[in-house]
């Protein structure tokens, strides 16, 4: 087993301590800091969901830059690349291209500083808060060595920009839009998703469940509304939807069997504009979170009898109940992340590949899997071990989402293009 003194050097291309034949080490030697410039400006220039109009004509061109046979505005403003090595499997790579509405607050001298106007007509910051645009770099570059060393791969690789993550909206476009027939169909699919709570040089992998099924679910509550000084000549659906939302706890901690993982979440209300007047509505909404397909079932139909026993019980008309952005379980298939994970280990060492637990947030990469692609979606390291220790020392580490995470992104970066390099190998290998 490699010291971890070597293990980083292997990782981050030191040069004294090298391996003589290292191709992988050694062009990123070379693109390291193009590839370094590259992730800068995405992070500096971030577009919402749907949006992401620049970043993938940026994609598209530095694809065609290397080669690779190029399609735009697939399933919107996806970008699809196709790299042939002769006989041999269709492997899919995919990297997310949208930030979030989330004002950077890192201080960092590349920070994003745009501005827009989010779904809900408010002006909001924008930032690669979940760190697609590293996702971005590491598939460029992993495209890069791929398109530079013809004998590194036997098959053909597609290379998959993907729109609209964030809003669980973009991969069932590009499906619709014919991802798996305009294109080679996929033998398999593979992608790195970024880590805030892993060091840099430390990849994360689990076989089975690793992220969730998700709905959003809008309830519009409906009362009667008038002066808050006369509450019997009203019916009040701000009191409504506080009865509702202690009762939509009583699901999962009464009618979800307890070793059966289920959230439900309010994340929002809105009702009323002025102290002494009660509304006529109250609008809610929730984020709700399974596994399992008999789970998510079982959430939506609670859900749905708790909402019309609330406003039955208030004598309210009936309410308005909307799932939407619904997202299927990400499942890493097997057999799959078993050649993937002795892949990393090989090229890493097994002190670097180390077992996740799953997550409750979701991943719209799991869409491929219902269209019957075998899927392994690993986690990427992104905080140096030294940060990453001071960090945990206050008990204060940034997740994804927040306006202080950022990667370092140099070592993730190399990392990141190497793990991808050798899992598209190690899965292509037979059985």
């Amino acid at each position: 087993m490699l010291s971890r003194h070597l293990v980083f050097a292997f990782l981050f291309g030191l040069p004294s301590a090298l391996p003589a034949q290292d191709p992988i080490g050694a062009w990123l030697d070379r693109e390291g800091e193009r590839l370094g410039a590259l992730y800068r400006d995405l992070h500096e220039h971030p577009e919402l969901s749907f949006r992401e109009v620049k970043t993938a004509a940026r994609m598209a061109a530095e694809l065609r830059q290397l080669g690779l046979e190029v399609t735009e505005h697939v399933g919107g403003n996806g970008v699809v690349g196709v790299l042939r090595r002769g006989e041999g499997p269709v492997a899919l790579l995919r990297a997310d291209m949208d930030a979030l509405p989330v004002a950077e607050q890192t201080g960092l001298p590349y920070a994003s500083k745009i501005r827009a106007e989010s779904a809900e007509g408010r002006a909001v910051g924008v930032m690669h808060a979940c760190g697609h645009d590293l996702h971005m770099t590491c598939l460029l570059g992993a495209a890069g060595y791929l398109a530079a060393h013809p004998d590194a791969f036997a098959g053909t690789v597609v290379f998959v920009f993907q729109p609209a993550e964030e809003r669980s909206g973009g991969m069932d476009k590009m499906l619709a839009d014919g991802l798996l027939t305009r294109f080679p169909r996929a033998d398999f699919a593979l992608a790195l998703h970024c880590s805030a709570d892993l060091a840099v040089g430390d990849l994360g992998v689990r076989t089975g469940p690793s992220m969730a099924n998700v709905d959003s679910v809008d309830i519009t509550l409906f009362g009667k509304g008038g002066h808050g000084a006369a509450p019997h000549l009203t019916i009040d659906p701000i009191v409504e939807a506080a009865r509702l939302v202690l009762d939509l706890q009583t699901i999962v901690a009464r009618e979800i069997d307890p070793v059966e993982p289920a959230v439900i979440t309010v994340g929002s209300i809105h009702g009323g504009e002025k102290h002494n007047i009660v509304p006529a509505s109250c609008h809610l909404q929730l984020t709700v979170r399974s596994y399992s397909d008999a789970v998510r079932q079982q959430l939506a139909a609670a859900i749905r009898r708790k909402v019309a026993a609330t406003a039955a019980s208030s004598g309210a008309r009936e309410p308005v109940i909307e799932f939407s952005e619904g997202t299927p379980a990400l499942y890493n298939d097997e057999q799959l992340t078993a050649k993937v994970r002795d892949g990393m280990v090989a090229a890493l060492g097994s002190q670097h590949v180390v077992a996740i637990q799953p997550a409750m947030t979701a991943e719209d990469f799991g869409r491929l899997r219902g269209a019957g692609v075998p899927l392994c979606m690993f986690r990427l390291g992104t905080i140096a071990p030294e940060r990453l220790a001071a960090m945990q020392a206050k008990g204060d580490v940034p997740g994804l989402h927040s306006g202080g995470y950022y990667p370092d992104y140099d070592g993730a970066l190399k990392v990141g293009v190497r793990a991808l390099v050798e899992a598209l190998r190690a899965a292509a290998k037979a059985k």
